[in-house]
């Protein structure tokens, strides 16, 4: 029997799992991250999409370049296209600048993001690839790959998890100070906690395609798309260019009434959406049928071990926010994870992450879900006239388009959903009365409530705030005459790392009318005040997880006074 021996152990590295190997690595903790595929085994074509918050977190990471340069050709545009198929007629174009132009792109709706890291656009089969290099490079991290786990078991000192080497058989014992699993909608860590995934079991289903069709990029004579949606009264689909020149992948979204995936005939669907006859020739490279639901589960935790990414929740995947999702869970955690395990933190802590996680994915699903519902009764509406000529084909596809635009342009240039989301219920933040303004999936107002994320700033130096971040809070202090020694020397005293940075509040860009914000290391809002509070050791009680549990769970606004 093999035995490994490290301070946390991961279960599934995709991209989820590799991104909380690597945050806890830049935190000084070790890392064994168990696998069941082979190293290099190419994961299946998933997700299309890093959000802007994600490429933050690559940016912290150090490597947001060699993600952004991985993907679409740099000159490709990023569009969102509506067409009456993928070579008919344009009814309307969500435009999104290509990569090369993401920095300096101004005008449309996907520009001006409030960040240092706008969105990429690059599907998961170029995206894991690099995220399992860069990990695998990092000293404290291990990778072990064709290894499953059976079982674990745990107590107040650890967990020990049994697995076995899937090529040898061999049994492998690995002791860690807690496991995470990001091991995906099957999740073997999901069962073995006990929790359960509660929802929508299906919102609907769709025949899902790869091809290798080297000829379709010379049949389309509009300006090219990453992606296209076929709106048509014959069927509606969504095709994804994955390589910019030859790879495709194609949604043929099935009716309510076509339950199993081959109730449409595959070959006829895929000719109908990209509009094609019979003599033009593709190569089916693998089946990717996929059903989606609205799925969270009801617990996140038990104990020492945590659920992250689709182990812990399933939906739809609108706005690609489910993988982004699950890099936002292993963020929350791990900063966490990593006080609790240096010491700084008690471990109440950890309770902040299912408070804060939890009702933040039950929202996003319901968003996902709502959204996915509006387009399927789109599609199902669309008029015969939009194939037709003349004025009221013109006509027809002028309102058809303009419904898409407006329907759509909310989920690709998903503001919302990237900086409006706040934890309201943590006992791991000084709340002080004042609810963070409301969102939706394209817009936010920005916000210095405790719970929010912090509004984006560039500094005099040229950085963005983010970029001076500390390893765990930073206090922010945009009066250089307010006095924040009391602060500083309370968590000196409680070992709390903390960062100080100085901000010209008048040329910050934003117009912040408290004196200090103090931030955590995934950019939310501790706590904030015009000065130091009457006991900022209390204030740390309770960022840390000292404070009593009860009173923590409730809003507090004296301790901001």
């Amino acid at each position: 029997m093999k035995m490994i021996q490290t301070q946390v152990l991961i279960v599934g590295a995709g991209p989820v799992g590799l991104t909380a190997a690597m945050d806890l690595a830049s935190r000084g903790i070790d890392v064994v991250v168990a696998e069941i595929r082979r190293a290099g085994e190419p994961p299946n074509v998933k997700c299309n999409h890093v959000s802007a918050r994600s490429m933050e977190v690559f940016r912290r990471l150090g490597i947001v370049r060699q993600v952004r340069d991985g993907g679409l050709p740099a000159d490709f545009p990023n569009d969102c296209a509506y067409r009456t198929a993928v070579v008919g007629r344009e009814l309307t174009r969500i435009p999104i600048p290509s990569r090369q132009d993401r920095y300096t792109a101004t005008g449309g709706p996907d520009t001006d993001w409030p960040t240092p890291e706008p969105p990429h656009r690059i599907n998961q089969i170029y995206l894991e690839p690099i995220l399992f290099a860069c990990a695998e490079a990092q000293p404290r991290i291990k990778i072990l790959n064709r290894v499953q786990l059976d079982r674990f078991e745990q107590d107040d000192n650890g967990v020990v998890a049994h697995a076995r080497d899937l090529d040898s058989e061999q049994d492998i014992t690995i002791s860690a100070d807690y496991l995470i699993g990001c091991d995906g909608g099957r999740s073997t860590v999901r069962r073995l906690i006990g929790s359960r995934l509660g929802g929508t079991d299906v919102v609907q289903r769709v025949q899902s395609t790869y091809i290798h069709a080297p000829a379709l990029k010379d049949l389309i004579t509009q300006k090219p798309a990453w992606m296209t949606m076929s709106l048509n009264p014959r069927r509606c689909g969504t095709t994804v260019a994955i390589d910019g020149r030859d790879t495709w992948l194609i949604h043929n979204h099935l009716a309510a009434e076509e339950i199993e995936f081959d109730s449409v005939d595959r070959d006829w669907a895929l000719r109908t959406i990209l509009g094609v006859d019979d003599r033009f020739q593709y190569e089916i490279i693998s089946k990717e049928d996929w059903i989606g639901r609205r799925l969270v589960a009801d617990r996140f935790r038990d104990r020492r071990a945590f659920i992250c990414g689709d182990a812990a929740h399933l939906w739809i995947p609108y706005a690609g926010y489910g993988m982004n999702a699950g890099i936002a869970d292993a963020v929350d955690l791990c900063w966490m994870l990593a006080g609790v395990i240096q010491g700084w933190a008690a471990p109440a802590l950890l309770d902040a992450y299912e408070a804060e996680r939890q009702p933040i994915t039950e929202q996003v699903s319901h968003f996902a879900m709502n959204h996915a519902l509006a387009v399927m009764s789109q599609r199902r509406s669309v008029p015969p006239e939009v194939e037709m000529d003349g004025p009221a084909g013109d006509a027809a596809r002028s309102k058809v388009g303009q419904a898409a635009y407006d329907l759509n342009v909310q989920q690709y240039c998903c503001a919302g959903l990237n900086f409006g989301y706040y934890y309201d219920r943590s006992p791991a933040i000084a709340y002080d009365g004042e609810t963070p303004p409301p969102y939706g999936m394209g817009h936010f107002t920005a916000s210095t409530v405790p719970g929010a994320r912090a509004p984006h700033v560039w500094l005099a130096d040229g950085r963005s705030l983010l970029d001076a971040l500390g390893p765990a809070y930073t206090l922010v202090r945009f009066d250089p005459a307010v006095d924040a020694a009391a602060i500083v020397d309370a968590a000196a005293r409680q070992g709390v790392p903390l960062a100080l940075v100085d901000v010209d509040r008048a040329q910050a860009g934003y117009q912040f009318a408290e004196h200090l914000l103090l931030l955590r290391p995934d950019s939310h809002i501790a706590w904030r005040g015009m000065a130091a509070p009457r006991d900022p050791g209390r204030l740390f009680d309770r960022l840390r997880g000292n404070a009593p549990q009860l009173e923590a769970m409730h809003r507090d606004a004296a301790v901001v006074a």
